[in-house]
């Protein structure tokens, strides 16, 4: 588990890096196409460090805005949610992350935040009245898994900056459309298809990229939250009842849905390989594996 924290800072990092380099090559490329030259390059730098500025900052407040989350100010507000955090917190020695509910009857939560001291957690009104006692303390214990391993930082960079290299090739297309330079002239055809294959495939990997990070991070916060609880069966539980009743979360949208406990696009058919969480069945299959060996 201190392995995979320390993986995911030096990820994070990386993943700036290549983001970075990535989106100032189609910058250039950009430039090229259309005839403006470094500018392309120095606006995809511009949008690269702008975006990443954001969302290592703001990330957090936009994901929680988006969501229609309220903040748990006072203990009296939900005593029954603040002490299962808060006990929780404790047994995981890390800072008790700011609570949020989100009035939506769908069984939901998600976790955000660059680092465990400016983290916060939201559960869904539909997730408290779902779940029992022991079922919704695994679901928070996975969400503060997703805290203690970094794991919200590096997505929030994942989805943020993949978002900008979509961008870019949105401003690539309309520059493509509009722009009067003879694409053929000196080779100029060339670089245009080199450019236009760039950018129509860079956000595609992109995307696959973040789908296949974001599953693999689901089974290690389930693991690491069942550590935690001391009680796989509950996580189990909480995960087959949220399956049974999944209706979509109301606010929810694509650039956040891998933050999500489960999809929360219910009704949607995606296929496994384009989603961003691994199987319910899968998932409850090896918390219970864990279970039967103690």
């Amino acid at each position: 588990m201190y392995r995979q924290i320390d993986s995911n800072r030096w990820k994070s990092r990386v993943l700036i890096a290549i983001f970075i380099g990535v989106l100032a090559t189609a910058g250039y490329v950009y430039g090229e196409y259309t005839g403006a030259g470094y500018a392309g390059l120095v606006f995809a730098l511009a949008l690269s460090i702008g975006m990443t500025l954001i969302s290592w900052f703001a990330g957090d407040k936009i994901v929680l805005a988006t969501s229609r989350a309220q903040e748990l100010t006072t203990r009296e507000q939900s005593p029954y949610v603040w002490n299962l955090v808060e006990n929780l917190c404790l047994s995981a020695g890390m800072p008790r992350p700011r609570t949020y509910i989100i009035d939506d009857p769908a069984p939901n939560a998600f976790a955000t935040g660059r680092n465990p001291q400016k983290a916060s957690i939201a559960l869904t009104t539909g997730i408290i009245q779902l779940l029992e006692n022991e079922e919704l303390e695994g679901v928070i214990a996975h969400e503060l898994s997703h805290i203690k391993n970094y794991d919200t930082r590096f997505m929030i960079l994942v989805a943020v900056l993949v978002g900008s290299l979509s961008l870019l090739g949105h401003f690539f297309f309309r520059g493509s459309v509009f722009s009067g330079r003879d694409r053929d002239r000196g080779g100029g055809g060339w670089l245009a298809m080199i450019g236009l294959v760039f950018l129509i495939v860079s956000p595609i990997i992109g995307e696959l990229i973040k789908f296949a990070i974001s599953r693999k991070r689901e089974y290690l916060a389930d693991a690491s939250g069942a550590l935690l609880t001391r009680y796989p069966e509950g996580l189990a539980r909480a995960l087959e009842k949220i399956h049974g009743h999944q209706k979509p979360v109301q606010n929810a949208s694509t650039a956040t849905a891998h933050l999500w406990i489960a999809n929360p696009f219910s009704g949607h058919r995606f296929s496994k390989f384009f989603s961003t969480h691994p199987p319910i069945e899968d998932r409850v299959r090896e918390l219970r594996k864990m279970a039967s060996a103690q």
